[in-house]
């Protein structure tokens, strides 16, 4: 168990990619927030720590894939992150490049 995740790690970089398409796959959905996310990715075999995702959100958002929102409730603030046009033609464009690469990886 150990040594299977000291493997995951040695691939985080390359898998980073696969994460951010998750994070825009359920942004397009419906307003996300990070520890939603954290969960979500969690379901997904991903280990990400709030360290790792906020700023990979704030990225996105910097880089025009996501917009966000701060709502209040009580003494809690929190950050909900919709997709933005940008985002939604970078997920389409991902998706049909994912399509085509599965389908020639598992010929193989």
């Amino acid at each position: 168990m150990e040594r299977m995740q000291d493997h995951k790690l040695e691939h985080h970089d390359l898998l980073s990619g696969l994460v951010r398409l998750h994070v825009l796959h359920h942004a397009a959905e419906h307003e996300i927030y990070g520890q939603w996310m954290i969960d979500e990715l969690a379901n997904h075999g991903y280990r990400l720590s709030p360290g790792t995702l906020y700023p990979m959100l704030h990225k996105m958002e910097r880089d025009g894939y996501l917009l966000s929102r701060e709502e209040r409730d009580g003494r809690t603030v929190r950050k909900l992150y919709s997709i933005t046009e940008k985002g939604k033609a970078g997920l389409a464009l991902a998706k049909e490049r994912v399509r085509e690469f599965t389908g020639e990886a598992m010929r193989k």
